[in-house]
């Protein structure tokens, strides 16, 4: 599979949602019986807008020009800031992407497994949260090698099984958080249908993935597996997580594995000022700034500022 990589046709696909929309949240809410949900799985971190996207987008404009569109997904949302008249963007309603057994849909894991689906979208992308930014300039290549095949960012986590499903739930019979429990479920899969488990961890940062494959694996290799999982319209213990994806390019060889340091891909715990150090000390190409359940709203005051200071340059994106 060879492709010309000096001028790529690859695509950017944001979820992105404004968790501080009275209307979305009182839908929301109706929905779950629970407007004050703070667990890992379902807090308010998971659906809090502090604008992130905003200056995602100014990393992305000063940094990968050569991104050919960008698609944000959103649940009949638009951010209020951003100039839908250029041509380089387009926002994409969930309902556009998800069957209507999915819906409604507050599970990011269940977005995932469509955005395949999105009308327009090139064969090569690039998958980000909207906390995701890029650091430094990098070419193409930083994402996909010569051949074609995405580069694969993991940690290298080469116990994990053995801690995760052994010690932690066999002997101490503790449950996996559920982020963990999704990981799980993607390894699990992969090892009963390749024979092998890739316990490296996801770098929670911009992967590369290749459409047709993406369909492959939801249409035909596991499509019992994630289509019954579109039942689940809040996040679930049986989500399958997108790491499936990069599981099985590398069992079938269509990936190239590379293993991050933290000069590559780090993430940030933005209620930490230790990782805000971190991320100064080791200046990566690609960083997250993570929200969640241990995040107050004081924490999302400072995040906006430091954004604000970090990247403050207007990108055509924006009114």
């Amino acid at each position: 599979m060879k492709n010309n990589l000096e001028k790529p046709d690859i695509d950017l696909v944001y979820l992105w949602v404004d968790g501080s929309d009275p209307v979305w949240l009182a839908k929301k809410n109706a929905f779950i019986g629970n407007s004050q949900e703070n667990t890992a799985i379902n807090c308010k971190g998971r659906y809090a807008n502090n604008n992130e996207l905003k200056y995602s987008l100014r990393s992305v404009e000063k940094y990968v020009p050569w991104i050919h569109k960008i698609f944000i997904v959103t649940d009949e949302q638009t951010p209020d800031w951003i100039d839908t008249a250029n041509p380089k963007i387009k926002i994409v309603d969930i309902r556009e992407i998800l069957p209507e057994s999915a819906l409604p849909c507050y599970n990011s894991c269940v977005i995932e497994h469509r955005l395949y689906k999105i009308d327009g979208l090139s064969e090569r992308f690039l998958y980000a949260n909207d906390d995701m930014f890029i650091n430094k300039p990098v070419l193409p290549d930083a994402f996909f090698a010569e051949d074609g095949f995405p580069v694969i960012r993991l940690h290298w986590k080469p116990f994990r099984r053995l801690r995760w499903s052994f010690y932690r739930e066999r002997i101490r019979r503790k449950p996996l958080l559920p982020y963990s429990r999704q990981i799980v479920n993607a390894s699990e899969l992969v090892k009963k249908r390749y024979g092998i488990y890739y316990n490296g961890m996801p770098h929670h940062n911009i992967d590369a993935y290749l459409k047709s494959d993406c369909q492959k694996i939801v249409e035909k290799i596991f499509k019992n597996e994630i289509e019954a999982g579109f039942a689940n319209h809040m996040r679930s213990y049986n989500d399958i997580q997108r790491i499936i994806y990069l599981y099985v390019a590398l069992a079938e060889k269509r990936g190239h594995l590379r293993y991050v340091s933290r000069k590559e891909s780090l993430c940030v715990n933005i209620f930490s000022e230790r990782d805000y150090q971190k991320l100064k000390k080791y200046n990566p190409t690609l960083f997250c700034l993570n929200d969640g359940e241990r995040v107050d709203d004081n924490h999302r005051i400072e995040l906006k500022a430091w954004l604000d200071n970090y990247f403050p340059e207007k990108s055509s994106f924006e009114k």
